[in-house]
């Protein structure tokens, strides 16, 4: 017969024993719980570090030094942060919204970051034409690797955890090369329109 105390979890509040039963329960429960009988723990001491500040003066905003984006639940940056890859471009915009509107607690603020990536990634496939090594999609996106390693075998009946997306794999995958074609497409028959009509 199942008794009350063999139920983990009950819909009552569990019966908590009081500090001086778990002492005399289990040796040394409790041994630090009076601050006096701590033994040394570094992060409660002041060790002497030479340090003269408490922010680093070569971390502090420089002047034309670009706006680092901060959570809205952050009174200032933290002590160190990247400058090396400001934001740009529409997805910048929207990278700068999301921080500045929306706290981390909040879906819209993951969503919005998650959405400035895929627009990142669309920017700079085309910005990658305009120079003269463009991305190539069929050696840089790992397509001749998966046709020799059993694209189709390895993902039916293999219980894999992402096979839920794999629908959508293609979409993300070749949705931005699509656009930047279709993008040079629409771009070069404008030209050669206004062209025509010049004659």
């Amino acid at each position: 017969m199942r008794k009350d105390s063999d139920v983990p979890y009950t819909a009552d509040a569990p019966q908590r024993p009081s500090a001086e039963e778990l002492r005399a329960r289990i040796p040394g429960w409790g041994a630090d719980l009076d601050p006096a009988d701590r033994p040394s723990v570094p992060r409660e001491q002041f060790l002497p570090t030479g340090a003269h500040w408490t922010l680093p003066e070569d971390q502090r905003p420089q002047p034309g030094q670009a706006e680092r984006e901060r959570s809205i639940e952050h009174g200032r940056l933290t002590p160190v942060y990247g400058t090396s890859v400001p934001l740009r471009g529409l997805s910048g915009v929207i990278r700068r919204h999301a921080y500045r509107r929306y706290s981390e607690a909040r879906a819209a603020h993951w969503l919005l970051l998650l959405g400035a990536d895929r627009v990142d990634a669309v920017e700079s496939h085309l910005a990658s034409l305009l120079t003269t090594r463009p991305d190539n999609p069929i050696t840089q996106t790992g397509i001749q690797s998966e046709l020799g390693q059993g694209p189709l075998r390895s993902r039916f009946g293999q219980h894999r955890a992402d096979s839920s997306h794999h629908v959508i794999d293609p979409v993300l995958i070749a949705g931005p090369w699509v656009l930047a074609g279709g993008a040079a497409y629409g771009a070069l028959k404008l030209l050669r329109r206004r062209a025509a009509d010049r004659r």
